[in-house]
């Protein structure tokens, strides 16, 4: 799998995602490469009424609090009130007032299943700014503080949709007044107005005239000469609740010759009661249920089994083909069904062949698939449902990479239909498409008792995890699948889980808990006999050490892994631990023996028709052992080669590392303008998919430049924005700092600045205690005499 191989072949994050769960609209605030943006949710079609509530928002809106406080505006009611509608309503109102753009997420506060935390939240709203996904922080303070600076100076709406307390809310406020906070929730969230100066307006139900007007719009050019008194007491009925109404209201336009006064009884006479459904109103609770009940039972049995069995889906929304799986429909009469219940209002159209239940609804469905289904029916339509979402992430997986074959034993037949993809992609857009409720299934999969497909899932998901960078959603997934393996006792499961968890840790920066994944995964593997798996754990154990200049682990990894794929195969990943040797040797400044490893790599590749990224990072290997042997042409040729296969590739971050190296080779040859260009394309290409890391070489390697040039107040600017980026890595980065304050020092020295060149050189020193390799001992060694001489 891709970042089990080396350190350039894992960047595969392509710019133009289409963001899950958050929508952005307008302008990115942000200078890097934006996703391309689902809108805000439409203006509410059928929308009536809230004149006066409008008028009140608008007025808190233009009466900006004291300077400094940031604008809250929270918006509470009891369920179905409108709330939402009210609020999106709002937001395009007043769109223009907001030229940066406009933020929605729903938080699912009152969802059946979790709600969504405010970390996951940050994550969507940072892609959504432009954010690349390996760039967004960790913790949930550092997000906050990272989309905090995004949208400081901006002008940008924020509407937080379904927020259950103020835990949820809170991380999620812009901290500039220029931006305005728009909260719905059913609670009155009180803590906002005492710390954040938030104002709340309460939604009541709809009036009289209001609700009749919902009705006589919603039945328009459906019905003629409805009794004014009848559609009132039809709303009465309703609790005058919007929800409700429109159900009710298109029951109406859906049967226009039954009169009102008929379809009055019919809702009196619906004696099934929702007990699972509560308001602050029981009044207002027995309309709704009343309502749903009274709609659910004129479905055609097909479009009512559809419909509770949608309860049982524990993602935010769903899918064409998900609801076919849930059914063992086709997916052509799952939509069409699909359709019937969005046209009754029991669900919502929420883009190409996706929906999503209102929360009151989906808890509804939920609880008629409990009380009409048996459970063991219950049980079947979820492992359809889970089986259905394995094996189109294995399809899915198997187009996105080609390196690893799939985790699901061969006699393992697939639920039909599986979607089937063009392209990498396609599948990317699929995952990201379902992400949110890829976790879902693997955690209530787990919860159901299915560990088998626990596991797998995450284990499937692996390679796209890896190439797209959805760290937060890879390790909660990869930890749900080592605790089912745990209960199964199956041990190779859990060595696959802390080797996919090791993976996780080391691409996001967390090398220590890397190397302990890779450890237990690799002590797993040795009680079972498992060579194979050996090989790989030692593999990851050796690009962790690598990671933190621990070469001599690294090598002695490395050798474990290449004596038992040689002896127990398989023979093609001899050629990537064969590469990773070679890089280890050159960090050693071992360069024949670097060269030996490398192209041992590369003959292993061609032999076995590796994936073109494989050979890329073994030509930009090669390239730099020739540069630094001062072989130029061959170094071009190299070079040369590995471009002529990244049309294959495709992948930025193994794009960036080709122009690093030839900055650095245009720089060994003193074409230093054409070597600035090429370092600028590196640090363009690294931005775009957040490696801060590349980007702080890249600024190295024009401050290098600029220093041969002997601009050397630009010198010093370019090694100082490496540094600072350095310093702020989430776990220290030693030796890459180390020699840029090198470097940094270099300037100051050649500026007639001998103090400051001693203060970096001193840092420098105390930076490398504890390495050994030689490349450390003499960067050491000249810093002692710089600084002592």
């Amino acid at each position: 799998m891709w970042s089990d191989l080396s350190g350039t072949a894992r960047d595969v994050v392509q710019a133009g995602q289409v963001i899950g769960g958050v929508h952005f609209h307008g302008p990115a605030p942000v200078s890097v490469e934006a996703p391309v943006p689902r809108q805000l949710p439409g203006d509410s079609v059928g929308f009536v009424g809230r004149a006066e509530e409008l008028a009140q928002l608008d007025a808190l809106h233009a009466s900006d609090g004291p300077d400094g406080v940031v604008p809250v505006v929270v918006i509470a009611g009891t369920a179905g009130v409108g709330k939402t509608s009210l609020a999106v309503r709002l937001a395009h109102r007043i769109s223009g007032r907001f030229p940066d753009g406009q933020l929605f997420v729903n938080l699912r506060g009152y969802d059946t299943g979790p709600p969504l935390a405010p970390a996951a939240a940050l994550e969507r709203f940072l892609r959504a700014l432009g954010v690349p996904v390996p760039a967004i922080p960790v913790g949930l303070e550092e997000r906050a503080e990272l989309y905090r600076s995004l949208l400081a100076g901006k002008q940008i709406l924020v509407v937080l949709d379904n927020a259950a307390t103020v835990g949820q809310v809170r991380p999620l406020l812009p901290g500039t007044a220029g931006c305005l906070t728009v909260v719905t929730s059913r609670h009155r969230l009180s803590g906002l107005a005492v710390r954040d100066g938030a104002r709340r307006i309460t939604l009541d139900v709809l009036t009289e005239e209001e609700s009749a007007d919902l009705i006589t719009a919603a039945t328009r050019g459906y019905r003629i000469g409805d009794d004014p008194s009848q559609i009132a007491e039809l709303a009465r009925l309703c609790a005058r609740l919007p929800l409700a109404l429109r159900i009710a209201a298109e029951r109406a336009a859906t049967h226009p010759l039954l009169t009102l006064p008929e379809l009055a009884a019919q809702l009196r006479d619906e004696s099934t009661l929702w007990e699972a459904l509560s308001s602050p109103e029981e009044e207002e609770a027995d309309a709704v249920r009343t309502v749903f009940a009274w709609s659910y039972r004129t479905l055609p049995p097909p479009a009512a089994r559809l419909f509770r069995l949608l309860g049982l889906h524990p993602g935010p929304d769903v899918s064409v083909h998900a609801a076919a799986a849930l059914t063992e429909q086709e997916p052509r009469q799952a939509h069409s069904l699909l359709d019937l219940l969005a046209g009754a209002h029991l669900i919502e159209s929420i883009g190409a062949d996706r929906y999503q239940f209102h929360d009151l609804l989906r808890a509804y469905a939920t609880d008629q698939a409990h009380q009409e289904e048996s459970l063991g029916d219950q049980h079947a339509a979820f492992h359809r449902l889970a089986r259905w979402y394995l094996h189109t992430a294995d399809a899915a997986c198997t187009v996105a990479q080609t390196f690893d074959p799939s985790v699901l034993p061969p006699d393992q037949a697939g639920p039909a239909p599986v979607v089937s993809f063009d392209g990498q992609q396609e599948a990317f857009t699929w995952h990201q498409s379902e992400q949110a409720s890829l976790l879902a299934v693997a955690r209530t999969a787990a919860q159901a008792g299915l560990e088998e497909i626990a596991w797998q899932l995450p284990a499937t998901l692996h390679g796209i995890h890896m190439a797209r960078g959805v760290f937060d959603d890879w390790k909660a997934m990869a930890g749900i699948g080592l605790e089912a393996a745990r209960r199964l006792g199956d041990q190779r499961a859990q060595a696959l889980m802390h080797n996919t968890l090791g993976i996780a840790n080391k691409d996001s920066a967390q090398l220590v808990q890397a190397i302990e994944h890779h450890q237990a995964a690799l002590e797993l593997h040795t009680h079972i006999d498992d060579y194979a798996g050996m090989a790989l754990s030692a593999n990851g154990l050796a690009l962790a050490h690598r990671g933190r200049r621990e070469l001599a682990a690294s090598r002695a990894r490395l050798e474990q892994a290449l004596a038992l794929y040689q002896q127990y195969g398989p023979h093609h990943r001899t050629g990537v631990v064969l590469c990773n040797l070679g890089a280890t040797a050159a960090d050693l400044g071992e360069l024949h023996q670097a060269v030996h490893f490398t192209r041992q790599a590369l003959a292993v590749y061609q032999e076995t028709g590796a994936d073109p990224s494989l050979r890329i990072d073994a030509l930009g290997l090669l390239a730099r052992l020739a540069r630094e042997t001062g072989q130029y042409t061959q170094a071009e040729e190299y070079l040369a080669d590995a471009f002529s296969l990244q049309e294959y590739a495709s992948f930025v971050g193994i794009d960036a590392a080709l122009h690093l190296e030839q900055g650095a080779l245009l720089h060994a040859q003193n074409r230093h303008e054409q070597a600035v260009e090429a370092y600028w394309m590196c640090e363009r290409l690294q931005r775009s998919i957040g490696n801060r890391l590349g980007q702080a070489r890249a600024y190295n390697g024009i401050g290098q430049t600029m220093l041969a040039l002997e601009r050397l107040a630009e010198t010093i600017d370019f090694h100082t924005t490496a540094a600072r980026i350095l310093r702020d890595q989430p776990q220290p980065q030693p030796w890459d700092l180390a020699q840029t304050l090198a470097h940094l020092a270099d300037a100051h020295a050649d500026n007639d600045q001998p103090e400051y060149a001693r203060q970096h050189r001193t840092e420098a020193l105390t930076l490398l205690d504890g390495f050994t390799d030689p490349p450390a001992a003499a960067l050491r060694q000249r810093l002692h005499e710089l600084t002592t001489g």
